[in-house]
């Protein structure tokens, strides 16, 4: 494919190209992406081209050269910067953060076109594509996009506005389906261990708000249950024993003893003392 509309007929945008075959990586087609530190969402992709490509690499060169000459009279007021931001990076190479780039950028030209206009995706049939599956990191395409000056925020260079997708064939699926944490959070490493604050002293009669407890969820307890108690054995029948009245002991029979009546001892009349001789008198 070469840079120029052959349907119009329309004249030639020197910095417009589209390639006959990339591969797509941190895909934003069908939905657009909003920034983490806000603005406008976007849809985007970061496009790796194999450095086989001569042609196309060629075409990407001549299209920057194209955009920094547009910007000399339109952004730049008529000097071009010495030495322009273009994100057009070696892949073989390191990030602007001084990161290594993904095992996927290898042997590729890599740099990311984005855009607020939502690009036509197609499939081999030119059939558009809605099915959000189909659309993916790792997948393979033909893509046209367009190279553009800006002066903003104190930065001058050229950046990449997105055009339209053509997929024509699936690819191993990676991992990343965005920005890199390191890219998103600015790349600042983090401490390697938590330092716990120290307590500084507050000044007498300052009052100091209690901090409210963390949330404990309520745990759920199991009713105990209640511990197994033996019933008591039942009290066995008792046969009722008759009671009988006990009969008095026989009396034992006694011999009755002869009766004897004591005879009164015989008193002497002479001496008027018992007589206890055969004598009278003595």
């Amino acid at each position: 494919m070469d840079n120029m509309n052959r349907k119009n007929n329309q004249p030639i945008d020197p910095c417009r190209v589209a390639l006959d075959r990339v591969r797509l990586s941190f895909v934003h087609l069908l939905t657009p992406r909003t920034p983490l530190a806000g603005g406008e969402p976007k849809y985007q992709t970061t496009i790796l081209l194999p450095k086989t490509d001569v042609g196309g690499k060629a075409r990407i060169d001549m299209a920057i050269q194209a955009a920094i000459q547009a910007g000399i009279s339109s952004k730049w007021n008529g000097t071009a910067p010495a030495r322009p931001e273009i994100n057009v990076y070696d892949g073989d190479g390191v990030r602007p953060s001084g990161e290594a780039f993904g095992p996927e950028c290898k042997g590729h030209w890599v740099f990311t076109a984005s855009g607020a206009r939502k690009p036509e995706v197609i499939d081999l049939n030119f059939n558009p594509i809605i099915d959000a599956s189909q659309i993916y990191s790792g997948m393979y395409a033909q893509i046209s996009f367009r190279f553009f000056a800006y002066n903003a925020a104190g930065k001058k260079g050229i950046g990449c506005g997105l055009g339209n997708v053509r997929k024509i064939g699936d690819g191993e699926p990676l991992a990343a389906t965005g920005p890199s944490a390191a890219d998103e959070f600015g790349g600042s490493a983090a401490p390697a261990t938590y330092q716990q604050p120290t307590y500084q002293p507050q000044p007498q009669g300052y009052y100091a708000q209690p901090a409210a407890p963390a949330y404990q969820p309520p745990v759920y307890q199991q009713p105990a249950q209640p511990a197994y108690q033996p019933q008591p054995a039942a009290p066995q029948y008792q046969q009722p024993q008759p009671t009988y009245p006990q009969q008095p002991a026989a009396p034992q029979y006694q011999q009755p003893q002869p009766y004897y009546p004591q005879q009164p001892m015989p008193i002497d009349p002479i001496t008027g003392r018992p007589a206890t001789g055969g004598v009278m008198g003595l």
